[in-house]
């Protein structure tokens, strides 16, 4: 997995922030939140190496069913650039539509068993 350093923000770009991180394997998860959002997401990267660069106050936070996973969106265009992850508090992911100059339908996709860790039904 080779790691590059990106730029990425929000669609109005209220967030920008900065990631260091492998784009593959991408990966989509089948819980009910990310079904819905649909966004292919980076590898498993630690905290550290994802910096908000400008507009943290713009992000807003939602969790849900075991409330351990924190997914930010923009509260102004309502966009997901990263979550904090269930598995392990201390890895991340980022949407890579969000990536400067990275097409997200150019790369290949698994898909991760979320739905499994879910204590509530369809959660």
């Amino acid at each position: 997995m080779t790691t590059e350093t990106f730029q990425g923000s929000c669609h109005c770009g209220a967030v920008h922030f900065e990631v260091r991180t492998a784009l593959t394997p991408a990966g989509r998860c089948n819980c009910s939140l990310c079904r819905r959002k649909g966004a292919l997401m980076t590898p498993l990267f630690p905290a550290e190496e994802l910096k908000i660069l400008s507009g943290e106050d713009a992000l807003t936070l939602y969790q849900f069913n075991t409330r351990t996973a924190k997914h930010y969106f923009c509260k102004h265009c309502g966009i997901y650039p990263f979550h904090q992850t269930r598995k392990d508090p201390l890895l991340w992911r980022v949407n890579i539509g969000c990536l400067e100059g990275v097409d997200p339908y150019a790369l290949e996709a698994g898909v991760a068993d979320g739905a499994s860790l879910s204590v509530l039904e369809d959660a």
